[in-house]
């Protein structure tokens, strides 16, 4: 196995690990935020519930470009380096703004939780950072 192969697999693992990451560490901002929130005001829970979810996204944009990215390792295994640079740069994308959507939406909790109408608006918030998550995902998907 060359070193070409190796750094390819190594950026295959680390698309789907640093995605994963992302998305457990901005679901667990949210989530506690949505626990907090549901000691002040249980009837908003059905929200709490959707805005934690939302940071789990990025992760399955990793699994996504993983197993894209391993069709084309195991197809062509010179395209090793391409798909290491891809694979960190992805996952790096995709965890860092799981990690900030988790921030936006655990705020969006605190809000509802104190009677505010901003369901909606954290939404839109929300999907800011998703997008580039989506652009990482697609950036992968044109090699």
């Amino acid at each position: 196995m060359t070193l070409e192969t190796i750094l390819g697999y190594l950026g295959l693992g680390l698309v789907l690990a640093l995605a994963g990451i992302g998305s457990a560490i901005g679901t667990t901002i949210a989530g506690n935020a949505a626990e907090g929130a549901l000691k002040k005001n249980p009837e908003g829970s059905g929200n709490y519930m959707v805005l934690s979810a939302l940071p789990a996204t990025q992760g399955i944009y990793g699994f996504v470009a993983f197993f894209m990215l391993l069709g084309k390792m195991q197809a062509d295994p010179s395209l090793g380096l391409m798909i290491f640079g891809i694979g960190i740069s992805v996952g790096l994308v995709c965890m860092l703004s799981a990690i900030r959507q988790g921030k936006v939406c655990a705020n969006g909790v605190v809000g509802i939780s104190q009677g505010h109408d901003v369901f909606t608006n954290t939404l839109i918030y929300a999907a800011l950072p998703e997008f580039y998550a989506i652009l990482g995902l697609v950036g992968a998907l044109m090699i």
